[in-house]
């Protein structure tokens, strides 16, 4: 997903997008989301959450 599109829905999160990097925007808005907190970690590949919107930025 282009950058220009996660700062797009981090702004319907109400999230200030100005400096914020990539990794911390997608987490904040899996945050709002109830989802893991697992976008371009560690834990990314096992994570089990198939449909997530960030799953082919993240594996």
């Amino acid at each position: 997903m282009k950058s220009s599109e996660i700062k797009e829905i981090a702004m319907q999160h109400y999230y200030k997008t100005c400096k914020a990097k990539k990794a911390d925007l997608v987490r904040a808005i899996q945050l709002s989301e109830g989802n893991q907190l697992c976008f371009d970690s560690n834990s990314s590949g096992r994570c089990g959450q198939w449909q997530c919107a960030w799953r082919d930025d993240c594996v």
